[in-house]
């Protein structure tokens, strides 16, 4: 009987196994945001229309499959990154799927994820072969959208390892990513110097940091503090935040001095959602600590 079992198992464990589910969501979670910063970089530089307007090819090398310059170059690696992303998804996904202990929850939000993905290819396509505004902005918040669904996964699978201690820090870092995106926008930055590429991406990374800071500072509080006020006040950042990405994103693509003012206040309310919630956060774990609350 010990032998049937033991042959009836794999000598070798796949490799998720090995890896961990937990790890593989996180790593595609990092390509899915690397992919997204290297685009905002091929729009920054002008580089969405090189590769000579070629796409999935390129313009130089074998079949057309690498590129000539560096504009190209930039086209290329995000489409070279977003590969992998979109093979990471996929596996996931199928992961999720197969793996019999994983949440149902995580594995509605990584199909849905890879439903997506298809979409944004052809999203990405279109933004080379017929270049507008309405694809740009639907290629971009679609991938925002993927992001998002990999995040609030991510924090669903490693949600036992996630304590109070987590909601203050990713309080702490929402409230240092505010000034940060407001520094780095046309607003503050056009004054000093120019909106330059690099400074694009510097915006975008935080603005990736700001969304995953507030994910994971409403699921984790909800599952870690039972005060009504903290909870209330942290879903109320998740909208503030939204505001807040939304309308620094118009301040980069359209001049509107309302819209402008509108974001100005926005992030200025979340940053003080920010410093309340970190505030209440401490006092709640400072009390459930303490032996005279047990």
């Amino acid at each position: 009987m010990s032998t049937d079992s033991q042959t009836s198992r794999p000598l070798v464990r796949p490799l998720i196994e090995r890896f961990g589910f937990h790890h593989l969501l996180a790593t595609t979670l990092v390509l899915v945001a690397a992919t997204i910063l290297l685009g905002v970089a091929a729009k920054a530089t002008g580089s969405g229309l090189a590769c000579e307007a070629n796409w999935p090819q390129c313009d130089a090398g074998p079949y057309n499959l690498l590129p000539a310059n560096l504009p190209s170059f930039y086209e290329w690696f995000h489409r070279f990154v977003a590969m992998f992303a979109g093979f990471a998804i996929i596996g996931s996904a199928l992961a999720a799927w197969r793996l019999p202990d994983i949440d149902k929850r995580v594995v509605g939000l990584v199909v849905a994820g890879m439903i997506l993905t298809p979409i944004q290819v052809v999203l990405g396509r279109e933004t080379v072969t017929q270049y507008t505004m309405d694809i740009l902005e639907l290629h971009f918040w679609t991938a925002v959208l993927i992001f998002v669904l990999f995040i609030v996964a991510t924090v669903l699978v490693w949600s036992s390892r996630l304590t109070a201690t987590h909601v203050t820090g990713a309080l702490g870092l929402g409230a240092l990513s505010v000034p940060f995106h407001v520094a780095l926008s046309p607003l503050v930055i056009g004054d000093i110097t120019s909106y330059s590429p690099s400074v694009q991406m510097a915006q975008y990374g935080v603005t990736l940091a700001l969304l995953a800071a507030v994910i994971v500072a409403v699921m984790v509080g909800r599952r870690r503090f039972e005060s009504g006020r903290l909870t209330g006040l942290l879903s109320v950042s998740v909208l503030l935040a939204m505001v807040v990405i939304f309308l620094g994103r118009r301040a980069v693509m359209t001049f509107n001095p309302a819209l402008d003012v509108l974001y100005v206040v926005a992030s200025a309310a979340l940053l003080a959602v920010f410093a309340v919630g970190i505030s209440l956060s401490r006092d709640a774990s400072s009390t459930s600590r303490s032996p005279l609350s047990r």
